[in-house]
């Protein structure tokens, strides 16, 4: 009789778990050899993870991990409109702004949901269906490969939202794309398209998702067919602007997403990945992970004492203007909290009520 090294039972509630059958090169199925697929499950708020989430996957990692019918692991989400946006900003605006106690317990279970991604004994896909933003980009960057549709977006948001992007983008994304575009996106957080992440090497392949009359194109809101226009600037995957633009959406209004390619591509890493010795697998997979591990081991947790407290301050106004602003403006008044600042004012509810647009 075979041990069981899972640490729990579990009965999962907040995201799914499934074993479906791996596929040989014909298409077929195997039998006895399976890929876990994990999905976050909350479209209704862009699959953003709650705390009870966060546990979930911890446990589902460390299931897929331990399974040894399990070839290889796909994390992705429910929907086509989000793989993650990140953290619950409801949980984040409701319960833990202004409990740095709270939120230092939080993001334990968040760093050990990142390490039980890289810690992982199988390779790790991450399915992009759509939006990867915040704490989705990090955990997302934590997989070994990701495959997404093009109509997908990828970017930071924590200087927008009074928080920093160090669940993971500060230690992984200069890995992917560089200092100098990793600084751009951590700090303005401007999104990429799907064809700009993989230019910058962020993902190993993207897929069309939108039919128009039966047939695949390509997202038809940025330019794909080009690299630079009349003044010579690079716009390959940029969005479209003006005519081009009110074009494009009309085109997309009249089509249909369907992932069938995404998760065509996603099954044939999966086959090639099982066409190899899984022991040289792992250790490859393993060496290469080291050098995200270098930097997330190093900071995860001066970032968790840090990323506490500053829910005292900025993260506690940035969450709850985002939760309770209106629709039209979930940001704090950026120069407001400037100019106060350098009069001396210190962080109070008269502040927070003088740069928050609920209140406002």
């Amino acid at each position: 009789m075979l041990f069981s090294h899972n640490l729990v039972e579990t009965e999962y509630k907040e995201i799914l778990f499934e074993k479906r059958p791996c596929k040989d090169k014909n298409g077929n199925p195997i039998e006895g050899l399976y890929n876990a697929w994990i999905f976050l499950n909350n479209p209704n708020q862009f699959n953003s993870y709650t705390t009870g989430a966060v546990k979930e996957i911890i446990l589902a990692m460390r299931e897929a991990s331990n399974d040894r019918s399990v070839v290889a692991v796909v994390f992705t989400a429910v929907g086509d409109k989000a793989f993650c946006t990140g953290g619950n900003t409801k949980e984040y605006a409701e319960y833990y702004a202004g409990n740095p106690q709270e939120y230092k317990q939080y993001m334990r279970l968040f760093n050990d949901m990142v390490s039980s991604i890289l810690m992982n004994d199988k390779p790790v896909v991450c399915r992009v269906n759509g939006m990867r933003i915040g704490g989705g980009q990090e955990i997302g960057m934590a997989c070994d490969f990701s495959i997404a549709h093009d109509l997908a977006r990828f970017g930071q948001a924590g200087p927008k939202h009074g928080s920093a992007p160090d669940g993971g983008s500060t230690d992984f994304l200069h890995l992917f794309v560089g200092v100098e575009r990793a600084m751009y996106s951590c700090t303005i957080c401007d999104p990429w398209s799907a064809h700009e992440a993989l230019q910058y090497g962020l993902v190993t392949e993207i897929v069309p998702s939108l039919k128009v009359d039966g047939n695949f194109i390509p997202n038809p809101m940025v330019y794909v067919d080009k690299w630079v226009n009349k003044k010579g600037e690079i716009i390959y995957g940029k969005t479209k602007t003006g005519e081009d633009l009110a074009e494009a959406k009309a085109l997309l209004k009249s089509g249909t997403v369907d992932l069938s390619l995404l998760d065509e591509a996603v099954e044939k890493l999966c086959t090639k990945l099982l066409m190899t010795m899984p022991n040289c697998l792992s250790k490859t997979i393993n060496s290469l992970r080291k050098k995200k591990l270098e930097h997330w081991d190093k900071n995860k947790e001066s970032n968790r004492d840090w990323l506490a407290l500053n829910m005292m301050t900025e993260g506690k106004a940035g969450f709850q203007a985002f939760n309770f602003g209106p629709k039209d403006n979930r940001e704090v008044d950026f120069i407001k909290v400037r100019q106060m600042l350098a009069e001396g004012h210190e962080w109070n509810e008269e502040m927070l009520r003088a740069v928050s647009p609920q209140y406002q």
